[in-house]
């Protein structure tokens, strides 16, 4: 059996599955502007074939094998996305100064909003999981061939059957068994970062410390609120920062805030994690978009911060470019 359908049509089959096969292509490639030209290749492919689409399998599932398969041709000849931690370098020495790196092609942070417009009412039910998404995981996955990613994400996330990867990819399910193998392997090595949940309680307390800690550029605070061991990384600099100490003395030595008051927190999130988006006072008086900061939670506190720098991945997260001075909007409103 053949679908004969007219364009309008194709769109509301298709919409109810876009933001999952978003969070797909993200996953295989890293990038939220390289996932979302994989999507649109993905549509025009399904459009180009829809009158050959066999109803055998599920349109869900055809359009993953689109997807997938669209990765693959776009990840050929591409070197992988990595996080500074993923060059191989050891920790740097926070006292020299960073320098960027824009030759590399960072892995991006992924906005919540982009795969969940609005609370699930069943946590349980969501179709793409935080944990799927999750930034240590897909860090993870950018050490890993493209096929053995798709073969990875397919089986392991998608819970398709080997057979099934096996038709998708041209592979035997053999082939398919083994590649999954190496790759569990590699990225069970690598994505060990998770440590324990915390209680709603808990996780609103650390965060709101967080902000006041930030906001009042009391170092002390902030690493008081991070593990012994806490990782701090931040693309475009290829250098990341191991421990309290080397944390205090990076953000002492080399962050451009005066004071308090110098940086200002809007909570948001990414990547299922909490996130912040951090302004910097400049001489005009304005904070303008600085980095946005997304954090990996544990008992102990922070365990792992990764902050991107550009006002692109504050705006990607539904952030201003800029906040208006405080007390400012309350004026406004006063004044109506």
């Amino acid at each position: 059996m053949t679908i004969t359908t007219t364009e309008q049509d194709f769109a509301t089959l298709v919409e109810p599955l876009r933001r999952e096969l978003l969070a797909h292509c993200y996953r295989m490639t890293g990038s939220l502007h390289d996932a979302e030209d994989a999507l649109q290749e993905t549509y025009l492919r399904a459009w180009r074939g829809i009158d050959r689409f066999e109803a055998r399998s599920s349109l869900r599932t055809w359009l993953y094998r689109i997807a997938t398969n669209t990765c693959l041709t776009h990840l050929e000849g591409r070197s992988r996305r990595p996080l500074p931690t993923g060059l191989g370098a050891p920790a740097a020495d926070p006292a020299v100064e960073p320098r960027e790196e824009h030759s590399v092609a960072w892995l991006e942070p992924l906005p919540d909003d982009v795969v969940w417009a609005r609370p699930t009412a069943d946590p349980a039910a969501e179709v793409v999981t935080r944990d799927s998404v999750r930034l240590a995981f897909v860090a993870a996955l950018q050490h890993l061939t493209a096929q053995q990613r798709a073969v990875l994400v397919l089986r392991d996330v998608l819970q398709w059957s080997a057979a099934e990867v096996a038709d998708t990819l041209e592979l035997t399910v053999a082939g398919v068994n083994s590649t999954l193998q190496r790759a569990r392997a590699h990225v069970a090595r690598l994505d060990h970062e998770r440590r324990g949940e915390l209680t709603d309680d808990r996780r609103r307390r650390l965060l709101d410390a967080y902000v006041d800690a930030f906001e009042a550029y009391d170092v002390d605070a902030i690493v008081a609120l991070m593990t012994q061991d806490v990782v701090w990384e931040m693309p475009p600099y290829p250098g990341w920062y191991q421990g309290r100490a080397a944390v205090a003395t990076l953000i002492s030595t080399w962050c451009p805030a005066k004071g308090p008051g110098s940086m200002r927190l809007l909570p948001t999130s990414a990547n299922g994690q909490p996130a912040f988006g951090v302004y910097m006072l400049e001489a005009d008086g304005v904070h303008r978009a600085f980095q946005l900061a997304v954090l990996d939670l544990g008992e102990g506190g922070v365990h792992h911060a990764t902050v991107w720098f550009g006002v692109e991945h504050l705006v990607a997260c539904g952030l201003p470019a800029e906040l208006p001075p405080p007390g400012a909007e309350a004026a406004a409103v006063d004044a109506r």
